[in-house]
């Protein structure tokens, strides 16, 4: 018998940033804070570290291989059933107090469509997939910065490219590719975050909506009559 080729069938994607997006803090930074708070690494330089990190992330000047650099080699101090006990300790201390009821309502409501819904987020790919599963979004559906792991450790490195501003848009063509092969295409998209970093993503999208968004985004969305909603907590 002759194969035939598969057909697609259209649906909508729906594509969510995670920080102070469907949350009302930075996932990352807080993680930085969190091992800090414990006494899990030396408090001066490490936060010291992390907060230049961050500022340079709000000014769009952040080297996403280098910070990601710096977050995987704690990770790879510590065993993963350890990392797991934290993660879970610090996702039910400072994350889910931090989730904001109207993103949980717009990604709920888009799911209930029967939407392809993904979180897409230039955190890493051990904080942001716990986290995505507090949104009912499991990990094929989670795009984030991949961290190399070996031998049931972390290595301190990346697998690929960081999924952050054009990265976003690199790691989101691999996987509609997937879905493609899985007879799947998109004939409509949606793209949620608040930070002029995701401009690239949301200019890729067919609907861009910016929520509670830096003032450079805001200026960006005005120029561009994108909607823009408040979504603060």
């Amino acid at each position: 018998m002759q194969a035939t080729q598969a057909k697609l069938f259209p649906k909508e994607l729906a594509l969510f940033d995670l920080d102070h997006t469907l949350l009302d803090v930075d996932s990352d930074y807080l993680w930085g804070e969190y091992i800090v708070k414990h006494d899990l690494v030396d408090e001066a330089p490490y936060r010291t570290a992390n907060q230049k990190f961050y500022q340079d992330y709000i000014e769009g000047t952040l080297d996403a291989t280098e910070y990601n650099e710096f977050v995987a080699q704690f990770l790879s101090s510590l065993p993963m059933d350890r990392l797991h006990e934290l993660r879970e300790d610090y996702i039910k201390s400072e994350i889910e107090p931090h989730i904001r009821p109207k993103a949980m309502e717009v990604l709920c409501q888009h799911v209930e469509k029967g939407h392809e819904v993904v979180i897409i987020s230039a955190t890493n790919d051990f904080v942001v997939s716990a986290i995505a599963k507090r949104f009912g979004i499991e990990g094929a559906n989670v795009l984030s910065t991949p961290l190399e792991i070996k031998n049931e450790r972390y290595t301190g490195k990346l697998t690929d490219k960081p999924n952050f501003k054009e990265g976003k848009i690199y790691h989101l063509n691999k996987w509609i590719d997937k879905q493609k092969s899985a007879g799947v295409e998109f004939d409509k998209t949606y793209a949620y975050s608040d930070s002029k970093n995701d401009i690239p993503l949301l200019e890729w999208a067919d609907v861009a909506i910016c929520v509670s968004p830096d003032d450079a985004l805001h200026a960006h969305a005005l120029a561009h009559r994108w909607a823009v909603e408040d979504w603060s907590i």
